[in-house]
């Protein structure tokens, strides 16, 4: 039975293809890809499309087991149930228990195209694990990395650089050098000391220069790091170096940038990247304690 109580003229036969009929993340700059017909026998389309019948009718979100039914033939979702006091939205009916267990069967034989074909995505996932697959597919939309503001903008990697341009007013710098300042007139006030973010284009890539204040423990430190804008497996291609000085000494730091599908806060907490301490930060400062400059200097390459 369809969600509405109407019933699909075809037989459904194993392995069909439909479009999941889901919407893109808010926020997100995708390209919708056409909506694909539920096939049967082959050249013969069904009158429904069976990626309806698997919508919720209350929250539109695809329904998983167990599929639960009224009386009448509606269905819904385990979770909608439980917000809904026990009442079928479509025709009020008490809702039991019942579940639908011939539209869990159907779903069980479908094959649906990732959400992110639209993006590039060719593969065909199972009903089951559609979900599972979108959470890691590499073609989903990547988040803002500013992170000051909280930004929840999604895209792919053009747009958000544009984004962080124009939106945020980023620094953006051409080239695989790099010499950075960061002056601050209070550094005893770890807390309050300003994240700062500036991307860098070259090898045809950009890469993001973090830096900001944070304790570990209770000991005030500062962390430069570089994150890739993509992902892990075309990050591990680049190396960097960081440095930071002063007085006749120098501290150094070489990695592997972090791909931007980590959370700055991932990478901070994991340490990877250049630590400083405030009393070696104010050292290299020079003069009398009460204000912080730092230069960190940089390069990006690729390995062979």
């Amino acid at each position: 039975m369809a969600p509405g109580g109407g019933v699909c003229e075809k037989h459904v036969e194993p392995r069909a293809l439909v479009s999941d009929g889901t919407a893109a993340p808010k926020g997100s700059h995708l390209k919708r890809a056409p909506a694909a017909a539920a096939v049967g026998k082959p050249g013969v389309p069904l009158a429904c499309n069976v990626g309806d019948l698997l919508e919720c009718p209350q929250c539109s979100n695809m329904m998983f087991p167990p599929i639960l039914q009224c009386p009448n033939g509606h269905t819904l979702c385990s979770e909608c149930k439980a917000r809904i006091q026990n009442a079928c939205p479509i025709c009020g009916s008490e809702l039991g228990n019942i579940r639908c267990l011939a539209l869990e069967k159907v779903a069980e034989l479908l094959e649906l195209p990732c959400r992110y074909q639209g993006m590039g995505c060719p593969d065909l996932c199972s009903y089951f694990s559609k979900l599972k697959h979108e959470k890691s597919c590499r073609f989903r939309p990547f988040s803002c990395p500013y992170v000051a503001s909280e930004c929840s903008a999604t895209g792919d990697i053009p747009f958000l650089v544009k984004h962080l341009k124009e939106v945020h007013r980023v620094d953006m710098h051409d080239g695989c050098s790099f010499n950075h300042r960061y002056i601050k007139s209070n550094p005893e006030e770890v807390e309050n000391a300003t994240w700062m973010l500036t991307v860098f284009n070259c090898w045809g890539r950009h890469f993001c220069l973090h830096f900001e204040a944070f304790k570990i423990g209770v000991a005030p430190v500062y962390i430069a790091f570089l994150r890739f804008m993509g992902d892990d497996h075309d990050a591990r291609k680049f190396r960097y170096i960081l440095e930071v000085g002063g007085n006749d000494r120098k501290l150094l730091w070489q990695g592997i940038p972090r791909s931007i599908r980590d959370s700055p806060r991932k990478v901070r907490d994991g340490q990877d990247g250049l630590i400083i301490p405030r009393s070696l930060a104010l050292f290299f400062s020079g003069g009398d304690g009460k204000e912080l400059k730092l230069r960190v200097a940089g390069r990006i390459w690729k390995e062979p």
